[in-house]
């Protein structure tokens, strides 16, 4: 249940090692935190190709998290029959008590996930079964498929149900997109819209962008139609840098509003702010990167993983704050796992940049002592890894993978560094992995980025696991832990052991 040999531990990924949860809206319903997210299969080959499940954890402890079940099923779905795969979604409890499930469904790869509608699932309890009620509509029972009814978010703000969504490329920001076809064309094929449907609202502001609107009370019917809450075109704007690209999600922090997006960067989570949950939003920062770009200045080309998709939100959790996330593994976008890490929302309302951590949730440094999983690392690089775009890489570069029931950290080459955040060192003189593979040279031992090397464990080729031992100079601490590969051929690493 991604924990260590010490019991009282979590770590990155928080699910257990097999699971893969995208795409994460924490909530908080009573005294427990429910995770709701899309339901990725190991080591797939599409987007969320397993049926809804829920996890959960008390308010108080979030070291121990129980699997809540399969909660919704996409074969529930009207639309199963023509697109077989279910994206992220979000619950939120209506003002009957009940709780309400918003999602979209895609095709292979995301071919129709734009096309709508929103789809809408009720249940009496947050991790029940739940059961499909209809699809998100006007008045008069047409299906809402205004603007790109695509990643739903939702928020009972007093009272009130909103509902935002939407997704946004930079088609229309071209100089000549009223004039070149090829434009047109492409928006029309991805939205499934007509040419006067994308002319008409391009020469207003755009179909695409984040969008709210309002439900009545039965959470199906717009009470109050859709509109931006952020324009499209951002040149000019606050959010220049980090334009909208998709996974919206809302909070409501006090009096102020928070909107939390991935950015067309498309590896940050970043966050704007507002007064009104519809309107006058300005972008606030990034909260977190699947690749630390950002964090203290690193560039997208000194990322310390594959980057690709990122989705998730903020929880306030028994008075802290927490980011979940997820990163990527098996070489693709279409294997994600939960991750999350605690954030700081300062006096002024704004949230500094975390980084990532093996430590996660803890809320303390692992202890360096015993035997950790090596896909726990939250940094594996080989100096130039790239960012992930609806495919499967055939090319080599370190990666979390898996065989059968064994998981593991594939195609570690030269000049590959894996690195753990943190631990804390006491008295600590050895350290070993298990590995196998055709390598041959040394792992070297590093407890700073940058710094001087304590130590080193030999690689050598071997078909079978094979653990191997060194002894390393550490010092007492807390540090991260990071091992680079200076040799030739590649390994893979299952375990390390203090």
């Amino acid at each position: 249940m991604g924990k260590s040999t010490f019991k009282s531990q979590i770590f990155n990924p928080f699910l257990p090692l097999n699971e893969y949860v995208p795409d994460g809206e924490p909530h908080v319903f009573g005294d427990r935190v429910y995770l709701f997210g899309s339901h990725d299969k190991e080591g797939g080959d599409t987007f969320c190709m397993l049926d809804y499940v829920a996890y959960s954890a008390s308010i108080y402890d979030l070291k121990h998290w129980r699997y809540e079940g399969v909660i919704y099923r996409a074969s529930q779905d009207p639309d199963y029959a023509n697109r077989k795969y279910m994206y992220a979604p979000d619950v939120v409890r209506g003002n009957d008590g009940r709780y309400y499930l918003y999602y979209s469904m895609s095709g292979f790869r995301g071919v129709g996930g734009y096309f709508g509608p929103i789809s809408v699932a009720v249940c009496d309890e947050p991790a029940g079964k739940y059961e499909f009620l209809g699809f998100v509509s006007y008045a008069d029972g047409r299906p809402m498929h205004d603007y790109v009814p695509f990643d739903p978010a939702a928020i009972n703000d007093g009272g009130r149900i909103l509902l935002y969504f939407g997704t946004q490329y930079p088609f229309e920001e071209e100089h000549d997109f009223f004039t070149n076809e090829a434009h047109i064309q492409s928006e029309m094929d991805m939205f499934g819209k007509s040419r006067d449907e994308i002319i008409s609202m391009a020469k207003k502001d755009s179909v695409m962008g984040p969008i709210v609107l309002e439900l009545e009370d039965d959470m199906l019917t717009v009470k109050v139609p859709p509109r931006h809450i952020i324009p499209y075109k951002t040149r000019g704007t606050s959010f220049e840098q980090h334009p909208f690209f998709e996974a919206s999600s809302i909070r409501k922090i006090g009096n102020t509003y928070y909107f939390i997006y991935s950015s067309l960067q498309n590896h940050e989570l970043c966050y704007a702010t507002s007064k009104f949950p519809d309107r006058d939003f300005v972008f606030g920062g990034t909260i977190v990167s699947n690749g630390d770009v950002g964090y203290n200045g690193r560039s997208e080309a000194k990322r310390l993983n594959m980057t690709g998709t990122t989705h998730g939100s903020v929880e306030n959790i028994n008075g802290e704050w927490y980011v979940f996330y997820h990163r990527l593994t098996h070489k693709s976008d279409y294997s994600r796992q939960a991750c999350a890490e605690k954030i700081t929302i300062l006096s002024d309302g704004t949230i500094p940049q975390v980084e990532i951590t093996s430590c996660g949730l803890n809320g303390a440094p692992l202890v360096a002592s015993g035997a950790y999983p090596a896909v726990i690392a939250c940094n594996i690089t080989n100096g130039a890894m790239p960012h992930g775009s609806n495919k499967i890489y055939t090319e080599s570069f370190p990666n979390v993978n898996h065989e059968a029931d064994e998981r593991f950290i594939h195609e570690i080459g030269n000049n590959t560094l894996v690195g753990f955040k943190y631990f804390d060192f006491v008295g600590n003189t050895s350290l070993a992995i298990v590995q196998r593979g055709d390598a041959t040279g040394v792992f070297e031992v590093y407890q700073q980025e940058g710094g001087v090397c304590v130590g080193s464990i030999p690689v050598s080729p071997s078909a079978q696991w094979t653990t191997i031992s060194a002894p390393i100079a550490f010092v007492d601490g807390v540090h991260p832990l990071f091992l680079i590969f200076k040799g030739t051929g590649m390994f893979d690493c299952r375990e390390v052991i203090f």
